[in-house]
Parts: C-alpha cells; structure tokens; sequence
C-alpha cells in the first residue's frame, strides 16, 4: 500500500471527528467513528469521492463516537469493529455516562447495535478496502480504546481516537478509565511512534508525534518518570 487517502469532518454534537479512510477517492473505503447526526454529511463525502464503505472500525465504545454506527453499517450490510473491552458499550452506551441524561443523548431513540460485529486485538493488522490498519489497544480513556495505525508513503498515520488530542489527552473520569493505565499506553503505544507520524484525533485538529512529545504536557510527564 503506497498511499492512504483520508478526509474527516466533526459531528454535530462534542467536535467528534468521523473519518474515512481509503486507498483512493473511488474505491472502497473504512468509516471511523461516525458519531451524533453525521449521516447525511457522511453521504455527501461518500458521493463526493465516489466511496464505498466496507466496514466501520470504533476507536471505543463511547456514544460521542458509535451514535451512528447502526444505520451506517445496517443501510450498506457491513460489519463494525470493537476491541472487545468496550463491547458492552455497544450494547449499552449509557453504561458510561455518569454526568448526562442518556436519554438527552439518545433524543428519544431506541438503541441498538449493528447486526454483525468483529472483535479487535492489539497488534492484530485488519486488512479491509485494499488498507491494512494496524490495532493498538490503549486503555485509559475507556478499558476498550485503540489507536489505528495505516502506513502512508514515508511516514505513518495514526487515528488515534480519544488517547491522544494535540496537547492532551482524552478524559479518564469516566466510568472504565483509569489515569494509570492511559499513562502505560502512552509510554508503550504513543512514545514509541515515530516523530513524523501524522495523529487525527477523535477531537480537535491533527498533530504530529513530535509535535506531542515536545509540548503534550502528559507526554512529558510520561517522559520525566522514565528518564
């Protein structure tokens, strides 16, 4: 794969980015993290680069990032993928909210999941659509986070969900995080990337792993306690 050909844009609830990731415009394509009320402009990205969604990969199982994964994957028969940790927030998004009415989230919609989905591992590399994305589990945010990697040319592409935002870090006061375990992924999953790695983040605009490790203020407290 000599090149990734991505194109984002934020919902319309939190500033969650969805992305879609393929070889080329007009080919098959992966959709990531389709959150609140982004179907019709999803539609209107597909057409415009003439795609076609093969599968939709979760980067966790919070609703800011699943809300549309049912219709998503059910009006083109596909499968959604989720690291098993998280795979009860699927079934049951509320089960980590402890600050917001669901019902406020869900707006009077009866939840329910996708009819097919497929279990993530870490380091396993999910081939789909002509990519081959590389899985790392990163809990901290949620027990079930994960970062996808996709090799782009000379440098790397990282997507890297609610683990690593420019300049922070995703919360870990929510019901399944843990301060200490964001800490280890990003020591073992985030550090060991190159500087050049290009990061799209679930929220906020996109950076660059050296960009992070010289001012990403957890980065550096990761940094100092193992120095």
């Amino acid at each position: 794969m000599d090149s990734v050909f991505v194109t984002g844009f934020p919902a319309d609830a939190f500033g969650t980015n969805c992305y879609v990731v393929a070889t080329a415009p007009g080919e098959q394509c992966v959709v990531v993290d389709p959150g609140i009320g982004v179907i019709d402009r999803l539609d209107a990205v597909l057409a415009e680069h003439r795609l076609h969604p093969a599968a939709v990969l979760l980067t966790h199982g919070h609703l800011d990032h699943t809300f549309s994964v049912t219709p998503v994957c059910g009006a083109r028969g596909i499968t959604a993928y989720i690291h098993p940790a998280d795979r009860e927030l699927l079934a049951d998004p509320t089960k980590a909210i402890n600050s917001i009415d669901p019902r406020a989230l869900l707006g009077g919609l009866e939840w329910s999941e996708p009819d097919e989905v497929a279990p993530m591992t870490d380091g396993e590399i999910i081939k789909l659509a002509g990519l081959e994305i590389t899985v790392d589990h990163a809990p901290g945010h949620t027990k079930g986070s994960v970062m996808f990697r996709l090799p782009d040319q000379e440098q790397e592409i990282c997507l890297s969900g609610d683990v690593l935002f420019a300049g922070s870090v995703g919360r870990v006061d929510l019901p399944g995080g843990s301060m200490q375990e964001m800490m280890v992924s990003l020591r073992d999953k985030v550090l060991t990337l190159d500087d050049e790695t290009v990061v799209l983040p679930g929220h906020g605009p996109a950076t660059t792993i050296g960009r992070e490790r010289a001012a990403n203020p957890y980065l550096r407290q990761v940094m100092e306690a193992h120095s």
